[in-house]
């Protein structure tokens, strides 16, 4: 049934399936604790509104100048949420180039991550 040469490669094929699997998990690590890391800011295009989100798409920092004071409340808001969606896009990029580096764009965990970060931060339909 079985000689030795075939056992041999039976366990040189089970160690590089090991190894392979090990190696994988190694990336995955990685990618998280970078992409837990991940900080975008941006600014508005006066320079009155900057908001920093975080990994998650949320807001970590929200700094208004002086300036935003003369202006009416809504307008304020408007420059926020658009700051905030600019912020966001950034997010998506950084995350594809952090994915990329590390597990590959086209591996299938890499496809997973950037395709669930891109649902995320969709904006929703107004």
């Amino acid at each position: 049934m079985f000689d030795g040469r075939d056992l041999e490669d039976a366990e040189r094929m089970i160690d590089d399936w090991q190894a392979g699997i090990g190696a994988r998990a190694a990336q995955a690590r990685e990618l998280s604790a970078r992409l837990a890391a991940v900080r975008v800011t941006a600014r508005s295009e006066d320079g009155l509104v900057e908001v920093t989100i975080g990994s998650t798409g949320d807001i970590v920092r929200l700094e208004l100048a002086e300036g935003i004071r003369g202006r009416p409340a809504a307008e304020t808001a408007r420059a926020i949420l658009t700051t905030l969606r600019v912020a966001r896009r950034a997010l998506a990029a950084e995350v594809t180039e952090v994915t990329t580096a590390t597990v590959g764009a086209e591996s299938e965990a890499g496809r997973a991550v950037i395709e669930s970060y891109a649902r995320r931060l969709r904006e929703p339909e107004e």
